[in-house]
């Protein structure tokens, strides 16, 4: 396969969603991969990209709605590339101890792209976090940190792994720095 880079796109609302996609962009380079993450909104073109990790903030279990037209406005070419999912958000450790599926709407479209996985990792709250919903989680005592980067870093090391055996490389055609996984 020719040297490309890796898109990792997110849609986050109060940046945990953000900060798990740059611990993802930085497995992945760790790996010898060229990484480009990049909020959703930012992506017009996929056309230098290889391999794509795309990934949203749950909210009432649902993906934000700019991470589902991304989506769907680049489905074709998501159908002709590597693509995994990951979703962040739930407010409590249920992502540490059963594997959650992908919303019904995110489903569909990996089924239909032939998707390599998704990961949903917990999710964060700041006792100052703004908006309707998050006025009540936050009434209701649901403030916290649940995200496990330990977890998230394994997960996009088994990306990068399956995206060296299958020749997806950087621009670069880097090496794997000490620490990653081959």
């Amino acid at each position: 396969m020719a040297e490309m880079s890796v898109l990792v796109a997110y849609a986050s609302k109060h940046g945990s969603t953000e900060l798990i996609a740059d611990a993802i962009g930085d497995a992945l380079r760790r790996a010898g991969h060229d990484v480009d993450v990049r909020p959703v909104s930012d992506v017009r073109d996929l056309t230098r990209y290889g391999a794509a990790v795309v990934g949203s903030a749950l909210y009432i279990g649902r993906w934000q709605g700019d991470a589902l037209t991304f989506l769907r406005r680049h489905e074709a070419s998501l159908a002709g590339m590597p693509v995994w999912f990951f979703s962040s958000g739930p407010l409590d450790d249920s992502a540490e101890t059963a594997q959650l599926p992908a919303p019904k709407a995110v489903a569909e479209i990996a089924a239909r792209i032939g998707a390599r996985g998704h990961a949903t990792f917990g999710g964060h709250l700041a006792p100052d976090a703004r908006g309707f919903v998050e006025h009540f989680m936050i009434r209701g005592g649901r403030t916290g940190d649940w995200r496990n980067f330990e977890r998230i870093e394994m997960w996009a090391d088994a990306v990068a792994a399956e995206l060296a055996r299958e020749g997806v490389l950087g621009a670069a055609g880097r090496e794997p720095t000490a620490g990653a996984v081959r």
